[in-house]
C-alpha cells in the first residue's frame, strides 16, 4: 500500500506540534485516529519513525530523512493548490504602478489593454517620476527601477537589462556631420540629464583623450579597474526626463545616449541613427520590479509582474 498524504500530515503535524495529543487537537481529529495513522505510515514503511516515550516523542533516523521528504512534498501540494486556485480567483481592487516616464511609454502603456482584456476587475494607476519613489510614502505597489537598486528591504524581481546607445538625428548628422572618433564628440551639441550625474557618463573608449580642465568640454571619470571607464560629457542642454533627450534627439538638436528600450524602434524606422559604434563598449542598465510583499496585493502584483516579464523583452 503506497503511503496517503493524510499520513505525511499526520506524520508532520506530530512532530511539529511536539504530541500526538496536540497534534489531534491542530488536526481536529481524535488522539486514537492520529495514532492509528501513524502507526499504519510505520507499517507501510516498514520502520519506526519515532520512539515513544511517556513524556515526549523522539525522532529515530530514518524518521529525520523521511520528515525532510515529507515536508518537500507538502509543500509542493500546497504549492500546486495556490497555483491553481490564483488561476482560478479574478484579481480585483487598485494597483498603483510607478515608472520613469521613458519606461511608462514604451514598456508599460503600450500593453495595458491587454493587461485589461486579461484582469478587468484591476484598477491600473500608473505614475511617473523621474526619481526613485518611497513607495510606502507614495502608496505605489509596484515601482519600475533602472538601474542599481539600493533599498534591500524590498522584494524584487529583475525584469533584464537595457544596453546604452549614442545617437542622433539623420537631419543632425546631415546638418553637422557624422563624428568619427570619440574627440570630435567636442565639436557637437550634446544632450544630457540633469540628473543623476552618472547618467552623463557615456560608455565610450577614448583613446588619447585630453583631460577635462584641458578640454572644457569632455573629460574623465577617473575610475580604477579592468572595466572600460565611462567617458564624462558637458552637455549643451540638460532635461530630467530620458524621454525629453529623445525628443530633443529626434528633432535633430545634437547628440544623446539613450536605453535600448525607448529608441530601438527609431533605430529600426531610421528616425535615429546610432554612431561611434567602434568606440561603444556594452554597458548595460538592470532593469527590476520593485515591491512590498503584502498579502492582501499578492495576487494583483503577481498577475501584473508576470504579465509585463512576459511582454517586455530586454
Amino acid at each position: 500500500m503506497k503511503t496517503s498524504t493524510d499520513e505525511l500530515l499526520v506524520f508532520v503535524s506530530v512532530i511539529d506540534s511536539g504530541s500526538i495529543t496536540a497534534a489531534a487537537e491542530k488536526l481536529g481529529q481524535t488522539v486514537s485516529g492520529v495514532s492509528r495513522a501513524l502507526t499504519r505510515l510505520e507499517k507501510k514503511l516498514d520502520t519506526a519513525l519515532v520512539r515513544r516515550t511517556t513524556r515526549r516523542l523522539q525522532l529515530t533516523e530514518e524518521g529525520e530523512g523521511f520528515l525532510q521528504r515529507a515536508r518537500a512534498i507538502l509543500d509542493a501540494m500546497e504549492e500546486a493548490e495556490e497555483s491553481v486556485a490564483r488561476k482560478r480567483r479574478r484579481p480585483s481592487g487598485r494597483l498603483r504602478v510607478d515608472a520613469a516616464s521613458p519606461f511608462m511609454l514604451h514598456c508599460i502603456a503600450p500593453h495595458m489593454t491587454a493587461f485589461s482584456e486579461l484582469y478587468p476587475e484591476i484598477r491600473l494607476e500608473l505614475t511617473s517620476n523621474e526619481r526613485i519613489v518611497d513607495l510606502l510614502e507614495q502608496k505605489v505597489d509596484i515601482a519600475i527601477r533602472i538601474g542599481a537598486l539600493q533599498d534591500s528591504t524590498l522584494h524584487a524581481r529583475a525584469l533584464g537589462s537595457s544596453r546604452l546607445r549614442v545617437v542622433a538625428s539623420p537631419a543632425y548628422l546631415a546638418a553637422h556631420g557624422e563624428p568619427k572618433a570619440v574627440d570630435a564628440l567636442r565639436e557637437h551639441r550634446l544632450i544630457g540629464f540633469t540628473a543623476p550625474e552618472h547618467l552623463n557618463r557615456w560608455p565610450l573608449r577614448e583613446r588619447g583623450a585630453r583631460s577635462s580642465a584641458s578640454s572644457g568640454r569632455l573629460g574623465r571619470d577617473g575610475r580604477d579597474g579592468g572595466k572600460p571607464e565611462p567617458l564624462k560629457i558637458e552637455p549643451s542642454i540638460t532635461a530630467s526626463s530620458g524621454e525629453t533627450l529623445r525628443q530633443l534627439a529626434l528633432s535633430g538638436w545634437g547628440i544623446a545616449c539613450l536605453a535600448d528600450f525607448m529608441i530601438a524602434a527609431d533605430i529600426r524606422d531610421g528616425r535615429l541613427v546610432p554612431i561611434l559604434g567602434h568606440a561603444l563598449f556594452d554597458e548595460r542598465q538592470p532593469v527590476a520590479a520593485v515591491y512590498y510583499q503584502s498579502a492582501s496585493l499578492a495576487g494583483r502584483v503577481q498577475c501584473f509582474l508576470d504579465f509585463i516579464a512576459s511582454r517586455v523583452q530586454l
